[in-house]
C-alpha cells in the first residue's frame, strides 16, 4: 500500500481585483512545492466569496494554467475533482484569484491535496 499525507491549502484573504484576466496571488499560504522525492494529487477544492460579483480561481503548475473554479457571488462551492492527475516532484503549485477590476471583499479558500 502507497502511503499518502494530506496538504491543504487554507486562506480567508481580502482582495482587490485588477479584471478576469489578470488573476493574482492573494497569500503565500495558497502556494505550494513538492517535494523532491513525491508527487502529489489535488483532491477537492472548496470556496467561498463574500463579494458581489462572481470571481474565479485559477490553478496553477509552474506558471501554466490547470483550472478555474469560478465561484459566484455571495456563494461557495465544494468541487470534489472526478479527474484527479499526479504532479511531479519539485512542481510549484498557486492558486490565484481573478475578479472584476476595483472589486474589493473577502475569499475563504481550502484546496486538498495529498502527498505519495
Amino acid at each position: 500500500m502507497i502511503e499518502s499525507t494530506p496538504k491543504f491549502l487554507q486562506s480567508v484573504s481580502r482582495f482587490q481585483g485588477r479584471g478576469y484576466e489578470t488573476p493574482i496571488p492573494l497569500d503565500d499560504a495558497l502556494t505550494y512545492m513538492v517535494p523532491s522525492d513525491k508527487r502529489a494529487q489535488t483532491i477537492y477544492f472548496r470556496a467561498g466569496n463574500a463579494s458581489n460579483e462572481l470571481v474565479y480561481f485559477a490553478l496553477m503548475r509552474d506558471g501554466k494554467l490547470m483550472r478555474y473554479f469560478p465561484v459566484g457571488a455571495k456563494a461557495c462551492v465544494h468541487v470534489p475533482l472526478a479527474v484527479v492527475e499526479d504532479i511531479a516532484p519539485e512542481s510549484k503549485l498557486e492558486l490565484l484569484l481573478a475578479a472584476p477590476a476595483g472589486l474589493t471583499g473577502t475569499v475563504i479558500i481550502d484546496l486538498g491535496l495529498v502527498e505519495i
